[in-house]
Order: structure tokens, then C-alpha cells, then sequence
């Protein structure tokens, strides 16, 4: 296989100080959020890669930096491909179509921006044929968003997304915002997607149990970082950091509903802030002095770099 995309010593810096009078009077220095720390990652062709971790901890900022809407403090991103042909499905599929344009209107955008040359007759055949893709009929075209569900939304952002051709798509917790049995619609539609088109996905999301599904390769992330990152069915067999098994930890277990769970303690501190050393030493059961004084890397001795914990690195050298 071969890469279509490489992030390497990725970082994302905001500043979020105070205005410069009220720092001045007030004698506070300039404060930086660091949402994305130094992460380096692969996807190859035909391949999902998810990043999951909690609220905050830079999955969407990652998003927004591959497809170029932030542009990066530090580090590289390098595309194996036509730019045009990378596409982004955004998370509320209530907010990320124009109410005041009809449908056949929304998915022609990309068509029309990207081909601009391209026939009127021609474009409305490309928007029939995405819509029946999608599992929507071509007279949807006519009718305006509020006329559709939240799963049918989301079919015509994803219809959209496929109409300026992509061989890579950019996925913001494209289920979110959708009832359980609707998301399994829609996930199951891009599974096919992407085996009929060759596609290849980075998928953002807080929930393992989507991300099992969808994925081949998970990246678990923690306050800007990635922490650990293995092929999907190796990390639910065998996860390596303390924080990805507290996160198993949370996925209900029909065969064990009453099993005893150790809840994750603490708060996630603040990215203004970050702990010392390894940022989740105060809520890691595992954690020594050594966890408070240095940053753990994803070393190759250690599990071949797929985690970056200093727990396990004495482990593995037992």
C-alpha cells in the first residue's frame, strides 16, 4: 500500500490572551492553547484512520488543518494527491447545508466550482446519479434541507462531498448528531462508498463503538497528543495506554452489563495549561515520578511506537 497522506510533528498553536490593555493593567502575560502537540501519523490508500479521544483534545483542529482551513503552528502535512479531491463531511448536517438552496443546487457546488465549464445538462445528470448513490431520489433535488431528516441530511452532505470526485475524505464525527439506528445507515453506506470508490477516510470521533466499525487504524488522543495508535482489532484486544483502557472501559458490555468498571477520575486539564510531563499522569492510575517529569514519545523499541507511555515502556523491557 502506499501513503495518501503524512502528518508529521504536527502542531496548532492559538493565542487566547487577554486584549493588550487589560494585560497591561492587569500585568498578565500572553496565554497559548497548544490544541494539536506534536502528532505524526499515516493513511494509506483505501484506508481508515480514526482519531477518538474527548472533548477537546484536538480531533477537530487535525480535521481543519488537513483540509487546510487552519494552516499549522509547526510541522508538515503532505497529500499523495489532487488537493480538489479532498472533501470534508462536517458534523451537524442541520448547519452545514444553506437552508436557502434547494438540494440539487447543494450537491452541484462542488461540481460547478471545481469544472466551472462543465454543461448545465451534464451537471444535473452527475446530481441525479449522486443522489440515487446516496440512497435519495433524483425529484429530492428540488426541495430545500428543512424538508429531509437529520440521516437524510447527512446522505446529501455526503453526496455533495462525492461530487467533486474525491479519492480522501475528511469525516468530523459525521454521526453525531444522529439516532443510533440512523447512524448505522449512514456508516453503512460509507463502508460501500469507500469499496466501491477506492476511498480513503480520516474519521473523527469521540465513540469507539462507531469507530470499531469504521476503522483500520485507530489513533487515541489525549490533550493535543496521540497517545497510542495500532490497527483497530489490536487495540480493542489488547490496549496498550492506561487512558485507551479506561476509554474501553466505557463501552457497555451486553455480555457483562454489571461488570466492575473503574471510573475515570479527574478532570481534563486545560491545553492553556497542561500538565507537566505526561499530560494524563493526574488521572493515571499507573503514573510515577517520572510521568510528572518528562513527555513519553512513541519510541520504536516500545510496541513498535504505537504508545507512548512510560509505564509500558518498563513493562516491555521486563
Amino acid at each position: 500500500m502506499t501513503a495518501i497522506l503524512e502528518v508529521d510533528a504536527l502542531e496548532r498553536r492559538f493565542d487566547v490572551s487577554a486584549p493588550w490593555l487589560n494585560r497591561v493593567i492587569e500585568r498578565k502575560p500572553r496565554r497559548t492553547l497548544r490544541a494539536v502537540d506534536g502528532v505524526d501519523f499515516t493513511i494509506e490508500r483505501g484506508q481508515t484512520l480514526a482519531l477518538v479521544g474527548e472533548s477537546g483534545c484536538g480531533k477537530s483542529t487535525i480535521a481543519r488543518l488537513v483540509t487546510g482551513l487552519h494552516s499549522p503552528s509547526g510541522g508538515s502535512i503532505t497529500f499523495h494527491g489532487d488537493r480538489d479531491r479532498m472533501q470534508m463531511i462536517f458534523q451537524d448536517p442541520y448547519a452545514s447545508l444553506n437552508p436557502r438552496w434547494r438540494v440539487g443546487r447543494i450537491v452541484a457546488e462542488p461540481l460547478r466550482t471545481l469544472r466551472p465549464d462543465t454543461p448545465d445538462s451534464m451537471v444535473s445528470a452527475r446530481v441525479d446519479e449522486l443522489l440515487r448513490t446516496v440512497g435519495l431520489s433524483p425529484s429530492d433535488a428540488s426541495k430545500f434541507p428543512h424538508e429531509f431528516s437529520g440521516g437524510q441530511r447527512q446522505r446529501i452532505s455526503i453526496a455533495r462531498a462525492l461530487a467533486g470526485e474525491p479519492e480522501f475524505l475528511v469525516c468530523d464525527e459525521p454521526t453525531s448528531a444522529l439516532d443510533v439506528s440512523v447512524q448505522a445507515q449512514v456508516l453503512n453506506l460509507m463502508k460501500r462508498l469507500q469499496r466501491e470508490m477506492g476511498l480513503s477516510y480520516l474519521f473523527i470521533s469521540h465513540d469507539l463503538s462507531v469507530v470499531r466499525h469504521m476503522a483500520d487504524v485507530i489513533a487515541v488522543m489525549y490533550l493535543g497528543r496521540i497517545v497510542e495508535i495500532q490497527p483497530t482489532a489490536d487495540l480493542f484486544a489488547n490496549p496498550l495506554h492506561p487512558y485507551t483502557r479506561l476509554l474501553l472501559e466505557t463501552i457497555p458490555d451486553l455480555e457483562a452489563p454489571k461488570r466492575d468498571r473503574a471510573p475515570m477520575g479527574g478532570e481534563v486539564p486545560s491545553p492553556v495549561s497542561p500538565p507537566s510531563g505526561c499530560s494524563f499522569h493526574p488521572r493515571c492510575p499507573l503514573a510515577f515520578d517520572r510521568c510528572k517529569a518528562e513527555r513519553p514519545l512513541r519510541r520504536a523499541e516500545v510496541h513498535d511506537r504505537r504508545v507512548a507511555c512510560f509505564a509500558c515502556e518498563e513493562k516491555a523491557h521486563v
